[in-house]
């Protein structure tokens, strides 16, 4: 029923705005706050779990096991970062089954040479069109649910320029990928040519400091793009918001001045929903309640 409902949402093309999460605590935030789908960050895992830069360093079982947490946290539908698949397309294959039983409504992957990095930083490097083309068959062909969304990202923009990008999510539509994503266009000019140039919902990438302009929700759908994420704008929140609170706690020895940036004792217990865990431990304690299921 995700995969169901993801399609339903990258059909419409009104430009949804989609959140990353790099961990289920992050998900549930984003559903409690009706979204109404998360992305799975590969770059928000690197940070969060490994305290590591997106260079290709997280594997395939470190991403599979973030994606079944927060796949048992959130009800809406769960769009997964597979990098590059892990190796070749068989590798491919096995990456989407996994991914896929896991919980995921969709899944990316992109035509960097791997280990890839931050579609945002410099020095990147892209495979042979006709290697990711196979790779793409191949994660299409392998996916159980037919409704599991396949998106295709390229990096060639950086690598090989837009015109070349553009010929790539054209051969990605024809190899079967559902949604198309051309990373890190410079400018409006751009980000209106890929929209009209290929002929299927498309992914935008907002990078807050990347290279692609943050225009409006409204200027996106305009376009007719079908996504706009943000896949690490709640990881530098916090991150920010962390490093002000624990700074002021450094420097003055309490939380008296900073109070108000955080969240309460309750509102903390209300989002990872312990009234829920509550219910259920009566219930089977006690056999006095009914089930919130």
């Amino acid at each position: 029923m995700s995969a169901k409902r993801l399609k339903a949402i990258v059909a419409a093309r009104n430009a949804t705005i989609v959140p990353g999460a790099p961990n289920a605590l992050f998900a549930r935030v984003i559903e409690d706050l009706g979204f109404e789908t998360v992305y799975i960050s590969g770059a928000g895992i690197a940070n969060m779990h490994l305290g590591a830069p997106d260079i290709g360093l997280v594997t395939m079982s470190e991403i599979q096991n973030v994606v079944a947490s927060v796949a048992d946290a959130v009800s809406i539908p769960i769009i997964v970062d597979m990098d590059t698949g892990f190796g070749n397309s068989l590798n491919a294959i096995r990456t989407v089954r996994a991914l896929e039983r896991a919980g995921a409504a969709g899944l990316q992957i992109e035509d960097q040479i791997f280990p890839k990095r931050c579609g945002h930083f410099s020095g990147k490097e892209v495979v042979p069109v006709d290697e990711i083309v196979q790779k793409i068959k191949a994660a299409v062909d392998s996916r159980v649910d037919q409704d599991l969304q396949i998106i295709a990202r390229t990096d060639s923009r950086a690598v090989l320029g837009l015109e070349a990008a553009i010929e790539r999510g054209q051969r990605f539509v024809e190899a079967g990928a559902d949604v198309i994503f051309i990373e890190a266009p410079l400018n409006e000019d751009e980000l209106r040519r890929v929209a009209r140039a290929i002929d299927a919902p498309q992914l935008v990438n907002i990078v807050f400091g990347g290279l692609t302009p943050a225009l409006s929700q409204a200027a996106f759908k305009e376009m007719g793009f079908s996504l706009v994420l943000y896949a690490n704008a709640a990881l530098q929140a916090s991150l920010k918001a962390m490093n002000d609170v624990l700074g002021t706690l450094k420097r003055e020895g309490s939380l008296d001045s900073v109070c108000d940036r955080l969240a309460s004792f309750e509102e903390r217990q209300r989002v990872v929903q312990k009234e829920k865990y509550d219910r259920f431990e009566t219930l089977y304690t006690n056999g006095s309640a009914t089930a919130d299921k």
